[in-house]
């Protein structure tokens, strides 16, 4: 006899009947023990008598299912779905088929005809493999950058931005910054700090963020590069973009693992603000790259020395742009207005662009072939003298004395709200404008049945 295979289910039940037919258990323990009555057990033992265990084995184990669908059907929908629903996903399909043909098949039983006809892939089976990549080699090869905004001083404090900068070739934490947000400015302030600690690497990793990389094709920039890749490219350090989060996952990891234990850390000390956590952050630095870091394949530091004073530095690492000089010496500038101060030298860049340097912490400088030009910033406040008021330049400070003593006497007036609109008032007049042909034809008949009509006897 060949081997029977059987559920557990099934088991329980020959055990339970074997027992029954033994003598040691009743017929009515029996049926409560499966949970049927006791006719059904007695009904039990009688096939398992007369045919064996097989009696037990469910009838249509190894065979087909009396409710399945049937193989034509089966290829009709799959023919729809190659047809018109290439790239639906099963219960989106489902509902198309009920709605669009009146073909009602659930979405599970879609799922596993569609994957084992190769339309659908599951969301395992599409699931991309990134496989590891080599560290680099050297230190200061491939340096990875990234922001990870967290709440890093709990509830101490507000949630901020750490900048990360970590060496893809040993895992050692670089360089740590606590920023309000991730900009441009946070992260030249951070870069120099690099700078000034490790030298110039070979290039920096980073993601594809508007700081590093100019997203948009249609921008007005001339060399397609963002203030931190122009100042990059002065210094000659490339910068490359990951085309994944996993690409630069060191950077990704070590994300994670500050926000679990740097976060512990600041709580034992009690540091609640930036000031103090950007004191913390270099005595951290070390105590973690001693645990954490790992030995390069080269003991070779490819970082490079700087070779710039300090005042080249700080022109590389700031805003820097052109603004065009008017007629007048202005030049606007994040909408507001710098008056030039009139001399030979500013007047020879009228028409012409100037280059603008907007420090983190020096003053707004304007520069026409490298000489700084003397400027005063126009108050906005000025233009709203008057509304569409034509005021002479030498009555200005007339006009403008009238102005505030009318709104130190008078409160402002709350106009109405919504469009401005021109008044009408109805004058129940027919307008004179043109005729229709209608009232044109009618004038005409009047005239004719006019003309026909002998006048009248006197």
């Amino acid at each position: 006899m060949g081997l029977i295979l059987m559920s557990e289910h099934e088991l329980q039940r020959i055990e339970v009947l074997s027992q029954v037919l033994d003598g040691s258990l009743r017929t009515a323990t029996a049926a409560q023990v499966l949970g049927l009555s006791q006719r059904q057990v007695q009904r039990l033992i009688r096939e398992v008598q007369a045919d064996g265990a097989m009696a037990v084995r469910h009838k249509l184990r190894g065979r087909p299912s009396n409710n399945r669908t049937s193989d034509l059907k089966r290829d009709y929908v799959l023919s729809l779905i190659r047809q018109d629903y290439p790239d639906f996903g099963p219960t989106l399909v489902a509902e198309k088929l009920s709605e669009r043909h009146c073909i009602r098949v659930s979405s599970e039983t879609l799922r596993k005809w569609m994957i084992a006809d190769g339309i659908w892939q599951s969301r395992v089976q599409r699931r991309r493999v990134h496989q590891p990549r080599l560290r680099r080699e050297a230190l200061g090869e491939l340096i990875q950058i990234d922001g990870s905004e967290h709440r890093w001083f709990e509830d101490r404090g507000p949630a901020c931005t750490l900048l990360v900068f970590i060496d893809d070739a040993t895992g050692a934490l670089m360089h740590l910054r606590f920023v309000r947000s991730e900009s441009t400015e946070s992260y030249f302030a951070a870069l120099t700090d690099y700078l000034h600690e490790h030298g110039l690497p070979v290039a920096f990793y980073s993601d594809k963020h508007s700081v590093f990389r100019v997203n948009k094709a249609e921008a007005r920039s001339g060399h397609g590069m963002t203030q931190f890749g122009r100042a990059l490219s002065e210094l000659n350090v490339e910068i490359l973009c990951a085309n994944s989060s996993q690409a630069k996952g060191r950077v990704e990891r070590a994300n994670r693992t500050l926000q679990d234990r740097l976060v512990k850390e600041l709580r034992l000390a009690g540091i609640s603000d930036m000031t103090a956590g950007n004191a913390f952050l270099p005595g951290f630095i070390a105590l973690h790259n001693l645990r954490f870091a790992h030995s390069p394949a080269r003991l070779e530091n490819l970082h490079r020395p700087i070779n710039l004073p300090g005042s080249r530095l700080a022109d590389i690492l700031c805003i820097r742009d052109q603004r065009q000089v008017g007629a007048s010496l202005v030049v606007h500038y994040e909408r507001r207005k710098f008056i030039l101060e009139d001399c030979d030298h500013a007047r020879s860049a009228i028409g012409r662009y100037v280059e603008t340097y907007a420090y983190a912490d020096r003053p707004f400088e304007i520069r026409w072939k490298g000489i700084q030009l003397a400027y005063r910033i126009f108050d906005p406040a000025q233009q709203r003298v008057t509304h569409t008021a034509i005021t002479e330049n030498k009555r200005l400070g007339e006009m403008l004395a009238f102005i505030k003593t009318q709104q130190d006497a008078d409160p402002p007036q709350v106009g109405p709200v919504g469009k401005q609109r021109t008044r009408y008032t109805p004058t129940g007049k027919r307008g004179g404008g043109r005729k229709s042909g209608l009232e044109r034809r009618a004038e005409r008949r009047e005239a004719e049945m006019q003309a026909a009509t002998p006048p009248s006897a006197e």
